[in-house]
């Protein structure tokens, strides 16, 4: 028999997976497996995308077929819907998957009271020979509005979800509930379906709203019986593939990837600065007012990653793509060949486009298209215009957690207002959890503008405490070497003239030194030439001396001599 009987209570824990990102990982798993869900929501809340999308992601990926009933759209503008999606339904009908065309017709007249015992007893024909494990009532509000009749409208919903538990398949039913449809005993004009959400085993409400101008699809788990589930509401976009879930973020459950690899930064000597550049797989915040070449920085980072033949990621929430690559040519980054060659993937989006879940999302999906290793977001303050702070904050957390789970090294630019410059804080409050935060700022002296860089800190890497002018040209993108005098640091021109008067003192000092020796070599001339006078009138007195000492001598001798002579002519002998 292909009719089953209720489930135990043993079975109460086995889940049903929708197959959509996200929402899975809030339920533990998915829908309760052979019992009933309600989504309800208001118009343009996802209601049906989400119903049909759970059905289809069962038939393709769980072997599950499923029957769709529709109270509200024809088959042909389902299939139309679902196509956009790119689910191909045409190929799961027959065997897999079946619309069953339940709409009311608009030229109807009702003529006494009705039920749903014979569309039922067609859905368990077309299951039973299908073997179907799912079905989803999608709309059943149009319905039961013909009934007119709270007690009546209470019966057929008692009707359908007993159907539901003896079939044992699992069950989706969509309604129009949720904010904008609360239970009102009073109301005369609409179902009063208020009372399904104690009925079913498990409750979504989807949500659409806009916040600030943003337009803002959310979901939330209202109940789930015999299972826990994340109890917060959980942003979600309709994309190309269908719905997608921000998923609950679990908290010690994060498994990084680390690494002693260094990655180049794009500027060797902020290479130099860091130690050897980044590490792979970081999370890098460069912060800055405008103007301070934040997204040359990144644009460097940009060109570095693709030169080693990584894929790259590069999310303008500024500039349009064409305009990140002109702009960054005018500084020698050039981006454009490897945009043409497929390793850059450069993404314009506006922050009001959506809300920052939205683009966290639309974030990830591209990263994981293009199988992107470097992922730059310039910049990720923009996420804090779209929607509330807090929500940017929780965002901006989730990215980095992300990235590094990816392994994917983040580089991200922010946006500092006066204040934050003043305090070193950033708007979204990351950067405690950043990897590596570097600094720019203007340092304006006489009537100059300069830009300085400093970095903050780099986690588990010795760094340069300087702050270091960095300099734009047509070359490229450099850093000069630190310069102070007086104990304060001096850029641009004020460095120039405090240069250049060093090198005229210097100058002057080799001049005054080769005039002192100039001078020394001339007065030891005339010192050398008086010696040498002096010397020779030295050699003269000498001489006279001599002479003198000479003819004294001889003088004496003579008189000797005479005296000798005397006595011997006079017979005077020796005694």
């Amino acid at each position: 028999m292909w009719m089953k009987t209720r489930k135990s209570s043993a079975d109460q824990s086995l889940k049903a997976p929708t197959g959509i990102e996200g929402f899975d990982e809030m339920t533990g798993g998915g829908l309760p497996q052979g019992r009933t869900t309600l989504f309800e929501g208001g118009p343009g809340c996802g209601k049906t995308v989400m119903a049909l999308q759970t059905l289809v992601n069962g038939a393709r990926n769980q072997g599950e077929p499923g029957i769709f009933v529709a109270f509200e759209e024809s088959p042909e503008r389902i299939r139309l819907n679902a196509s956009k999606f790119g689910w191909a339904l045409t190929e799961l009908e027959g065997k897999k998957l079946f619309l069953l065309d339940a709409r009311i017709k608009p030229d109807l007249v009702q003529s006494g009271s009705f039920d749903l015992s014979g569309l039922l007893a067609s859905v368990t024909a077309k299951a039973k020979a299908m073997r179907a494990r799912r079905v989803v009532f999608d709309a059943i509000d149009i319905v039961l509005a013909l009934l007119n009749d709270p007690v009546l409208e209470r019966r057929e919903i008692y009707r359908l979800h007993e159907w539901l538990l003896e079939s044992g398949m699992t069950g989706i039913i969509t309604s129009k509930g949720g904010s904008l449809y609360r239970y009102d005993a009073n109301a005369a004009n609409r179902p009063q379906l208020g009372f399904m959400q104690f009925m079913v085993d498990c409750t979504v409400e989807l949500n659409h709203e806009v916040i600030e101008g943003v337009s803002e699809r959310n979901l939330r788990v209202v109940k789930y019986r015999g299972s826990s589930f994340s109890e917060n509401a959980s942003p979600f976009l309709i994309g190309h593939g269908g719905l997608q879930v921000a998923g609950a973020r679990e908290t010690g459950t994060i498994k990084t990837l680390s690494t002693q690899e260094r990655v180049a930064s794009g500027v060797k000597r902020l290479d130099a600065m860091l130690g050897g550049g980044y590490y792979r797989n970081a999370s890098i915040l460069i912060t800055g007012v405008p103007g301070t070449a934040k997204s040359t920085l990144a644009g460097a980072f940009t060109e570095s990653a693709c030169k080693r033949g990584e894929k790259t990621l590069y999310v303008s929430f500024d500039s349009d793509a064409n305009e990140v690559v002109r702009n960054l040519t005018s500084v020698n980054i050039r981006l454009a060949r490897f945009v043409k060659n497929g390793l850059l993937r450069l993404v314009w989006e506006r922050s009001i486009t959506g809300s920052a879940e939205i683009h966290l999302m639309r974030i990830k999906n591209t990263a994981r298209e293009h199988g992107a290793r470097c992922v730059v977001i310039d910049p990720v303050s923009a996420l804090s215009k779209s929607g509330n702070q807090a929500t940017a904050s929780s965002v901006a957390e989730r990215l980095l957690d992300w990235s590094k789970t990816s392994g994917i090294t983040l580089l991200c630019t922010s946006l500092l207002s006066d204040r934050g410059m003043q305090t070193e804080g950033t708007p979204l409050q990351i950067s405690t959890l950043a990897d590596t935060w570097i600094h720019l700022s203007y340092v304006v002296r006489a009537g100059e503008r300069n830009r300085g860089l400093s970095i903050v800190k780099s986690r588990g890497t010795g760094h340069s405490n300087q702050v270091r002018e960095l300099i734009l040209s047509d070359s490229g993108v450099t850093l000069a070497d630190a310069y102070t005098a007086g104990g304060e640091v001096l850029m641009g021109t004020l460095r120039w003239e405090k240069e250049l008067a060093v090198r005229a003192a210097e100058i002057e000092k080799v001049v005054l030194a080769k005039q002192k020796k100039a001078a020394l070599d001339l007065e030891e001339a005339e010192l050398e030439a008086r010696l040498k006078t002096v010397q020779v009138e030295l050699e003269a007195k000498r001489d006279e001396k001599r002479t003198l000492i000479n003819l004294e001598d001889n003088r004496d001798q003579g008189l000797i001599q005479n005296k000798n002579h005397l006595r011997a002519l006079r017979g005077v002998g020796k005694e």
